[in-house]
C-alpha cells in the first residue's frame, strides 16, 4: 500500500533506538524526510547513516534533549514545518510514590506530558495552515492498565492522553490528526535493562528473569521495533484522516480487557 506520505517532512523525538528509531526507519520507508533528535551523537549518527544507506532519504540529526527548551527549539530549527511529529521521550523511573518529591514529579511532567503539548503547540497551527498534519505520541500500554511500580508514567501519560483527547476532535477538520500509540514489551534497551533490574532484585539469572516477563505476553514474544514503526506510519498516512484522539494497544494481547 502507498501510504501517500512521500516527500513529506518528519520530527521523530528519541529516533535514535528502540521505537523512536522503528518509526523513524517506516516513515522513511515511505519516503517521507526524517529529522531526529536523541541526546546521544553516536547513536544517533549510526541510525542516520543506517536510514539512509537503506532508504536514500534526507535524514537530519539533532544531538539534544527534546525535553529541555533548548532541545525543542534545536529541533524546530532544523525542521521548522513539518508535516509529521512523533512525540516520543524516555519514561520516567519505577519506585515508590512515597519517595517522589515534587521535583521528581515535576521531571516526570516535564518529559512525558509538556514536553509533548509544547511540540504540538509549536507545530499544531503550521499544519492546519498547510491542511495536513499527523501527530503520534508515543506514551504507554500503562495508559490502559496502570502498572503499580511506574506511578510517574501513568500520571505524566495519562495527563498527555487527557489532553489530547480534547484538541484532537479540534484539529481533525483542518485534516490534522493526534492519535496516541500504546506499547507494550517490545524487545529494546529500555526493556532489556528493566529485566536486569527485576533479575537482580529477585536474585535470578537473566534468562530466568526473561523467561518471567516473556509469560506476560500471550503473544509469546516480545514486539519487534520494526513491526511498532509500520503502525506508526500507516497512522501518519493520507489513509487516516478520518481517524483522530484514539490510544492503539499495541502489546501481544498483554491487556485482558474487552474495551
Amino acid at each position: 500500500m502507498d501510504l501517500g506520505i512521500k516527500g513529506r517532512k518528519a520530527i521523530v523525538c528519541a529516533g535514535s533506538k528502540g521505537l523512536g528509531r522503528g518509526c523513524a526507519l517506516a516513515l522513511a520507508r515511505e519516503g517521507v524526510e526524517v529529522t531526529i533528535i536523541a541526546r546521544g551523537r553516536e547513536a544517533l549518527e549510526k541510525t542516520a547513516e543506517d536510514i539512509r544507506s537503506e532508504t536514500g532519504v534526507r535524514v537530519t540529526t539533532i544531538a539534544a534533549d527534546i525535553t529541555t527548551p533548548d532541545g525543542r527549539q534545536a529541533a524546530l530549527a532544523a525542521c521548522p514545518e513539518p508535516d509529521i511529529l512523533i512525540n516520543n521521550a524516555g519514561g520516567p523511573p519505577p519506585g515508590d510514590f512515597r519517595e517522589w518529591d515534587r521535583d521528581i514529579w515535576i521531571k516526570a511532567l516535564d518529559a512525558n506530558m509538556l514536553t509533548p503539548i509544547e511540540m504540538i503547540k509549536a507545530t499544531v497551527d503550521g499544519m492546519i495552515a498547510r491542511r495536513f498534519g499527523r501527530i503520534v505520541n508515543i506514551t504507554s500500554s500503562a495508559v490502559k492498565a496502570p502498572i503499580d511500580i511506574l506511578g510517574l508514567s501513568n500520571g505524566a501519560r495519562s495527563g498527555l492522553t487527557g489532553f489530547v483527547a480534547g484538541i484532537a476532535r479540534k484539529t481533525i477538520v483542518h485534516n490534522v490528526t493526534i492519535n496516541n500509540l500504546l506499547p507494550g514489551v517490545f524487545a529494546t534497551d529500555t526493556m532489556f535493562s528493566r529485566v536486569e533490574a527485576a533479575a537482580r532484585n529477585s536474585k535470578m539469572s537473566f534468562e530466568d528473569a526473561k523467561a518471567a516477563r516473556l509469560k506476560t505476553v500471550p503473544a509469546g514474544r516480545f514486539g519487534d521495533p520494526d513491526e511498532f514503526g509500520a503502525m506508526c506510519a500507516y497512522i501518519c498516512s493520507a489513509h487516516t484522516s478520518y481517524v483522530t484522539g484514539q490510544n492503539f494497544l499495541i502489546d501481544g494481547g498483554a491487556y485482558p480487557g474487552t474495551f
